[in-house]
């Protein structure tokens, strides 16, 4: 049996949370499952929308993975000023709510986009970003930044004493050295991000472009929504699970694992920096891709805010609401799990990666479905998915911390006698707030962009601002979806700023 990591902390409250857990992805698989229609097989737009999903993830994964590899080369390789906040602003597109980066990819790409007027003044064609291509490009921009740190993070970690090594050698850097760590962090950041791309409704929904360009989840969606068929709906949702779940297991097996050994922390001091302006293209080029689309977004929602529509700002409250309460619920959960330890536990944090939003909000339409309207739950069933599905990356953030702390004072309370309550909200709360910011900020940003389960359950009156953006656009009404683009960005940032910046003032550690 698992033992605690606290055995001074009772175990009941991690129970609860794994208990919820299995409850929101295997139970809600369950009810998929039970009524999906196993002996109608599949049609033939059923398979074009399973092919068209590998495909698209399959390319999206490798060009970001290709791209990122020069880009994290070349910060890894030079020191300029202001180079930390660029790496922290690389990052904004993975906190950034998705219908928000597709405006903006839309301002640049778009058919009325600055590329496309670009291209009519010079006398070529137009570009449409509707499509394969679309999705991939919108793909593209939101993991781009993730492979760039996840690759930047392999580079790092090579000790100053392998390039010692190596000068002494007079050998080749690229061979003995950056080609092994590429060799084992490229693997997992491809599998992750291909992962991410299986799972993606919102890009598919608004760029597919029609029936050759739709994903299984988009697939369950219209079965739902427009079809209400429920056995195909459930059908299709057992079968995204399955992908979810290779994926999940290829990429658990093919974790990096550091080789390069430890160091002594000293300075990385390189002799084969040649060619500075290849490097600083290269990240001219990743900087001006991440970052024109979210600049685009606020110059074109700033006149978009006197024309849109009041209930925006409803819309706008209940996302607070859901967001404010997934993230107090995925924390809570993610300390409970973390306190609690043990293999059990670890496989609990991970279920959700093979679980997609849109799979687990199809099981618990399904549930709902025969007892009560859905939309009459609608808030609550997003909450309760939302802080699910953010779990993994909670539990990533709190439970390294929870065992430091378990490590350096767990002898000393049990010594004192301390325990339960008083254990956990006099010793461990202060000394992991940083990591219960951070991980409260990504929860309630994640949620607040969410545009995944809510367009299963809401009606008019249970609209989120996400699903209210959606529609405006989906009207043609592109000056009031910009501004209300523009408050759903900076109410996302707000909310991770305001619990990250919560958990690091007087913070113990």
């Amino acid at each position: 049996m698992a033992r605690s990591t606290f055995p001074i902390t009772p175990r009941w409250p991690g129970t609860v949370a794994a208990v919820l857990v299995l409850i929101l992805t295997i139970g809600t698989l369950g009810a998929v499952a039970y009524r999906a229609e196993w002996g109608s097989g599949l049609s033939a737009a059923d398979w074009a929308a399973i092919r068209f999903t590998v495909s698209q993830a399959l390319v999206s994964a490798v060009i970001s993975v290709v791209l990122a590899i020069p880009v994290a080369r070349a910060l890894a390789r030079r020191q300029f000023p202001g180079r930390q906040m660029l790496i922290t602003l690389l990052g904004a597109p993975f906190l950034l709510p998705v219908i928000v980066a597709v405006l903006g990819l839309l301002a640049v790409f778009g058919r009325e986009g600055v590329l496309n007027r670009l291209l009519e003044g010079l006398g070529l064609s137009p570009i449409s970003i509707f499509g394969f291509h679309g999705v991939v490009l919108a793909h593209v921009f939101f993991n781009l930044p993730l492979a760039i740190r996840l690759i930047l993070q392999g580079w790092l970690s090579i000790p100053a004493e392998r390039f010692r090594l190596v000068a002494t050698l007079d050998a080749s850097v690229a061979r003995l050295l950056e080609w092994p760590m590429l060799r084992a962090v490229v693997p997992s950041a491809f599998l992750v991000i291909f992962l991410i791309c299986l799972t993606s409704f919102a890009v598919a929904l608004t760029l597919g472009g029609g029936p050759r360009a739709t994903t299984v989840e988009l697939a369950i969606y219209q079965a739902l929504r427009f079809d209400f068929d429920l056995g195909r709906a459930a059908l299709l949702a057992c079968i995204q699970f399955a992908i979810c779940v290779i994926a999940a297991v290829l990429a658990w097996r093919v974790a990096a694992v550091d080789a390069m050994g430890a160091g002594l922390d000293r300075v990385v001091q390189r002799w084969d920096l040649s060619r500075p302006w290849l490097d600083f293209a290269m990240i001219l080029a990743g900087a001006l891709f991440l970052l024109v689309p979210l600049g685009m977004v606020v110059l074109r929602g700033l006149p978009g805010l006197t024309q849109m529509p009041e209930t925006i700002w409803y819309a706008a409250l209940r996302s607070v609401f859901v967001a404010g309460g997934s993230a107090v619920l995925c924390v809570t959960m993610a300390v409970a799990l973390a306190l609690r330890g043990g293999v059990f536990v670890a496989v609990i944090g991970v279920l959700p990666l093979a679980a997609s939003g849109l799979v687990v909000g199809t099981g618990a339409f399904l549930i709902v479905f025969s007892f009560i309207r859905p939309s009459d739950v609608a808030l609550v069933v997003t909450m309760l998915v939302n802080a699910t599905l953010a779990l993994p990356f909670a539990l990533r953030a709190i439970a390294p911390a929870v065992e430091r702390v378990a490590a350096d004072y767990g002898r000393l309370g049990r010594s004192l006698g301390m325990a339960g309550w008083g254990w956990i909200r006099l010793i461990v709360l202060p000394r992991i707030r940083r990591p219960l910011g951070f991980a409260a900020g990504l929860a309630a940003a994640l949620s607040m962009g969410d545009l995944g389960v809510i367009t299963l359950f809401a009606g008019q009156a249970e609209e989120t601002l996400p699903l209210a953006m959606y529609r405006l656009m989906g009207a043609y009404r592109m000056e009031a979806a910009a501004g209300a683009a523009l408050v759903l960005l900076a109410m996302s940032l707000l909310l991770f700023w305001i619990c990250d910046r919560g958990g690091r003032v007087d913070a113990d550690l």
